[in-house]
């Protein structure tokens, strides 16, 4: 069984066990969370796309960690002006194993 769900902006598609380094979500390592945004649920040949979501289906998971992205150069420059600007930047991410995918299907 997959899911797909959205959190920070972006879409993942999941199955149980995976391991996403999404962007910051509160919580402390080995906390319990739960993704409701789910956008698709499959299993097998049987397909379910949400309008815009699939209605009472969830993915859970435990963060494993709170961490910190590789550091990012932003160098910002206007030929002939003399204008430069250097600048960094890390992102917090939060590093999460998928434990569980509910359907929402009775």
């Amino acid at each position: 069984m997959f899911a797909v769900i959205r959190t920070g902006g972006k879409q993942y598609r999941v199955v149980a066990n995976d391991v996403l380094e999404v962007e910051r979500l509160p919580g402390e390592a080995g906390a319990e969370i739960a993704f409701d945004e789910v956008l698709m649920v499959g299993s097998g040949a049987q397909t379910t796309v949400g309008t815009p979501l699939v209605g009472g289906a969830r993915v859970k998971a435990k963060v494993l960690e709170q961490m910190r992205g590789p550091k990012v150069i932003v160098f910002k420059k206007k030929r002939r002006k003399n204008y430069r600007r250097r600048n960094g930047h890390r992102q917090e991410l939060t590093v999460v194993r998928i434990t569980g995918i509910e359907s929402g299907a009775a």
